[in-house]
């Protein structure tokens, strides 16, 4: 890697000199251009955007120091070094407040300028390393995956939380949420390449914060000023259409809320948007689902009559749908989107017989795929006494929200069952092969027999840890172990757990253990 460097000299005698008889790509470096004082000097520096600056500290119009704390403010990582012929403290004094890298006097020897482009290419090396760990660690650890910050989003939309807390728990997050505004878009997706490439999309973005929502759902925290997010929230949900559009076999759904100004009004926005989410199993067809569409429906819906109504919208399917991907944390708005969508039909004592016969026996055989009998899934439903229970449209709701309850936890009783012996094949394989630096989720999946998101969304669900964080964890166990009983080096153990490079097992332990393999194996 050539390193930029820029001159800023006003003795010409010197400045040449410099320029001319530096092997500067011998040292790694790349002259890009020089300057007779400050003021000459700043818009070239603007264009070049050099890595590192040598600049003399006393020129006329505009000083090294000044150049030095102008480039310092725009450009914090550049690199600098002062030279002067003033073998002065407060001329240094005041380098190093401005930033300055190194402090040469006058005159310049080539061992001397060697030594300090020397320090400093080190210097940016290692700065670069460190960045690229943090890019590789937080890329590693999935930050749209953290179960916290998920079972975080489940406190704020319940609204049970006060500001206080709000805002205590996103510095325990380590959240930046401060804006003006916030909105939230409900994202629904297959795994494949375009769910992908939305969630790196979204990923590009400081002021949207993904997250999993669910097996099947992901959630975007929208910020910013409240104005502009209606045209962003659009720019979105254009480019989600754009993206998961290409296949006319994707099954993906989008909704976005409307922007609210605080962050403690969350809840209301979720509310609305999770209502008009909850549409894409009454209206499968539709993809993009927003306000107006789901009003229309509504306002169609009122003006429905019995013997007007739409054959569709009592489709068993609608109920299998749901029944087969909805949490039991959609129940209500599910229940409630799909009560509207059948508007004045259900004034009718013959429909809501009929209506809730259909739902029973589409929600019992449901159930029955999944080897539970009529008696198991109905025990506490109080069959006998329906046609007291079910009195009007209201009552009706309240019926079928407790059957789908029901039919919900059984499936994810089963699942769990299911599930919890899947897991353990899934722990069992790590254990033997935690130690390999090719293991990832993929290929854990793969050796159960499970969908790689589907795994994903369960492991964390079920360890309330993600699986990188599970690994991660389990290999610093190890490493700790070995720093404490055996004389490895730090070197051999990163190898030992899973680690090709030792540079960045270092920087994961001591991201994760908070102090670094050296200082730890002296601690104990």
């Amino acid at each position: 890697m050539m390193l930029k460097v820029f001159l800023v000299e006003d003795e010409s005698v010197v400045r040449e000199a410099l320029r001319d008889n530096i092997p500067w790509q011998q040292y790694g470096y790349r002259f890009v251009g020089e300057a007779g004082d400050g003021e000459m000097a700043l818009p070239l520096i603007r264009k070049t955007v050099p890595d590192v600056l040598i600049t003399d500290i006393k020129m006329p119009f505009m000083d090294g120091l000044a150049l030095s704390h102008i480039v310092k403010s725009e450009y914090p990582d550049m690199k600098i070094i002062i030279i002067s012929g003033y073998d002065d403290f407060d001329y240094a004094r005041q380098a190093i407040t401005e930033g300055v890298d190194e402090y040469l006097l006058k005159p310049i020897t080539r061992m001397s300028l060697q030594k300090a482009l020397s320090e400093i290419r080190e210097k940016i090396e290692a700065e670069l390393e460190q960045k690229n760990f943090v890019k590789k660690f937080q890329s590693e650890m999935q930050q749209y995956e953290q179960y916290a910050l998920r079972s975080f989003f489940e406190k704020v939309f319940e609204g049970k939380l006060s500001a206080q807390e709000l805002y205590e728990e996103t510095g325990k997050q380590g959240l930046d949420i401060n804006a003006s505004g916030y909105n939230l878009i409900l994202l629904g997706v297959q795994e494949n390449e375009s769910r992908e490439e939305l969630l790196r999309y979204f990923l590009r973005f400081p002021e949207c914060l993904v997250f999993r929502w669910n097996m099947n759902t992901y959630g975007v925290l929208l910020m910013g000023e409240v104005d502009r997010l209606y045209e962003r929230t659009q720019t979105h949900m254009d480019y989600i259409k754009k993206i998961c559009g290409q296949s006319k076999d994707e099954e993906w759904y989008v909704a976005a809320g409307t922007p609210v100004e605080r962050f403690s009004q969350l809840s209301e926005c979720y509310k609305r948007v999770n209502h008009i989410y909850a549409y894409r199993y009454l209206m499968p067809e539709k993809h993009v689902l927003t306000e107006e569409l789901t009003m229309n429906e509504e306002d169609a819906s009122e003006s429905s009559s019995f013997g007007g109504l739409d054959a569709n919208k009592v489709d068993p399917e609608i109920i299998r749908g749901f029944l087969n991907n909805g949490q039991r944390t959609e129940v209500d708005e599910f229940v409630s989107s799909y009560m509207q969508g059948l508007g004045n039909a259900t004034v009718s004592r013959l429909f809501r017989d009929y209506l809730l016969l259909n739902i029973r026996f589409t929600a019992q055989a449901f159930v029955g795929t999944l080897g539970y009998s009529q008696e198991e899934f109905l025990a506490s439903m109080r069959e006998d006494r329906i046609h007291e229970m079910v009195t009007g449209p209201e009552s009706m709701a309240d019926y079928v929200r407790a059957l789908l309850r029901e039919a919900l936890r059984l499936r994810d009783e089963k699942q769990q069952t299911q599930g919890k012996k899947v897991l353990r094949d899934a722990l069992d394989y790590i254990e033997e092969n935690y130690m390999q630096t090719t293991l990832n989720l993929n290929e854990v999946a793969q050796a159960i027999g499970m969908s790689p998101n589907y795994f994903s969304g369960m492991f964390s669900q079920e360890m309330k840890q993600t699986f990188v964080e599970y690994v991660t964890n389990k290999r610093m166990e190890q490493a700790k172990w070995l720093l404490r009983e055996s004389d490895q080096s730090s070197a051999q153990i990163a190898a030992a757990v899973g680690y090709k490079d030792a540079h960045y097992f270092s920087f994961v332990f001591k991201k994760t253990v908070g102090m670094s393999p050296k200082d730890y194996r002296a601690k104990v």
